[in-house]
């Protein structure tokens, strides 16, 4: 013989025990609260993200900033440099050229480099 179901009994009090009405709603109400509790952790789990994504994005615009002022400060070094090569070889070239000994005494050579020294400095 099967047990008796209290509930169906009819008899006696119904104390300490849940329909399974009841019981069904504990558990949605649980499953519930526990769907809300991961969708939260989920929402703050992507804003966090989100906001390391953006911090990077910013870091690297920054990098890509200085890199290129850094490039443009070489490319101009870079012109002063072969501007100063290239009239230290016209120089070279005079004086070794030359048949007779060149006196550079008459020649200011801090007024000629005064101007790729100073762009130098610049920088």
């Amino acid at each position: 013989m099967a047990p008796r179901n209290k509930e169906n009994t009819g008899s006696g009090s119904k104390k300490g025990t849940k329909s399974f009405k009841q019981v069904a709603f504990v558990d949605t109400e649980s499953s519930e609260e526990d769907y809300r509790q991961k969708r939260d952790k989920n929402n703050q789990a992507v804003k966090k993200s989100r906001v390391k994504s953006r911090q990077r994005t910013e870091e690297t615009m920054e990098r890509v900033q200085k890199l290129k002022t850094e490039n443009d400060m070489l490319v101009e070094k870079i012109k002063i440099l072969s501007k100063e090569l290239g009239f230290l070889k016209d120089l070279f070239l005079a004086h070794a050229g030359s048949s007779q000994n060149v006196n550079i005494e008459g020649i200011d050579l801090e007024s000629l480099l005064s101007d790729t020294n100073s762009l130098m400095d610049d920088k």
